[in-house]
């Protein structure tokens, strides 16, 4: 089994809006906390594309990574990630070729097959809604070959993107794109933060069906696993109800801003709401340094992964940047 002491640990961002907040606030916090992880010694720092969410302000994710990338020094910066059906692979391969050659060696790019928003708005993004179950697959396979060297006589080219070999990575919450990443080589990132229920059917298939490849020569896998650290098991799940009130929102289709943690959530949930979040929440660690500590290596005991990647709501950023030096405290320990 893993030993948590030696396993990478990444971090997930959103650049979250809070409440009474602006979005060039969230963004420099964003900054800030890639700052800081870096400094503790975190792996990667990933930003996730979504559209349409008042709360979320990474929407233009190749944009937001090249300001991360150019404001850190060391450690990987890339998409957990960009939503492949809303843009043409060329498109892509150009703005991570773009980013490769500003940053070489420290670009990552995560791909997903969700368009990240509702209906109204895959629309408004111009995305073909007629696509198959097999034009991920050629989307992915034709970025590939637009990264790789180009070949005698190719007449299409991403300049930038050709030759510049950018590590892809496949994202999902089903077994579709472990099989798919399996297949093809690659490593894969398993969204189990939001969709923890088939997180270990998911890595047994990816492991099942892998094929080594110039990519990787064995399984690699990273879980997105949600944390909520505090000095105390009481101030962490204090803090956990602004998470349990984002989501709230969420399942009322009222997606909103970050808010301030409560002392109770009586009142503001229904039981059905209440075991949704129970549900949705269903791997998270919340608490005091010990909590944490034994959470995250039970985690790596069940699932075995390869690395983990963290996700989290705060209201307030000193707390966020405080819970990071406490899971890599507790990493550290263990």
């Amino acid at each position: 089994m893993p030993n948590l002491a030696d396993t990478p640990l990444s971090v997930l961002d959103l650049a979250p809006v809070r409440q009474g907040g602006t979005i060039s606030a969230a963004l420099a916090d964003t900054l800030d906390l890639a700052r800081h992880v870096e400094k503790l010694g975190y792996n990667r720092f990933w930003l996730a594309e979504h559209h349409n969410m008042p709360g979320i302000a990474s929407s233009a994710t190749s944009v937001l990574i090249g300001h991360v990338a150019g404001g850190t020094s060391t450690i990987r910066v890339g998409s957990g990630g960009v939503m492949l059906p809303n843009h043409a692979p060329i498109v892509i391969a150009e703005q991570f070729g773009t980013l490769e050659a500003l940053y070489p060696g420290r670009i990552d790019l995560g791909l997903g097959r969700a368009p990240g928003t509702d209906m109204l708005t895959t629309r408004a993004l111009r995305r073909d809604l007629a696509d198959d179950e097999n034009s991920f697959p050629r989307n992915v396979q034709e970025l590939l070959a637009l990264l790789a060297p180009a070949g005698e006589g190719q007449k299409v080219r991403a300049v930038p993107g050709s030759g510049s070999n950018v590590p892809v990575w496949l994202l999902g919450s089903s077994t579709f794109s472990a099989q798919l990443s399996a297949m093809l080589g690659l490593p894969f990132a398993f969204a189990s933060h939001f969709a923890p229920q088939r997180l270990l059917e998911a890595i047994e298939v990816h492991h099942h069906f892998f094929r080594p490849s110039e990519y990787l020569d064995k399984p690699y896998i990273m879980v997105g696993l949600p944390v909520i650290a505090a000095d105390t098991d009481e101030k962490a799940q204090y803090l956990a109800t602004t998470t349990y009130q984002r989501l709230v929102n969420l399942v009322r289709g009222q997606p909103t801003v970050l808010v301030p943690p409560v002392d109770s959530m009586d009142g503001l949930w229904d039981e059905r709401e209440k075991a949704y979040v129970a549900s949705h929440l269903g791997i998270a660690v919340i608490g005091g340094p010990e909590t944490v500590k034994s959470g995250l290596q039970a985690f790596l005991d069940k699932t075995g992964a390869n690395e983990l990647i963290i996700t989290s709501d705060f209201y307030e950023h000193a707390d966020r940047l405080r819970s990071f030096e406490i899971i890599k405290d507790a990493a550290r320990a263990g």
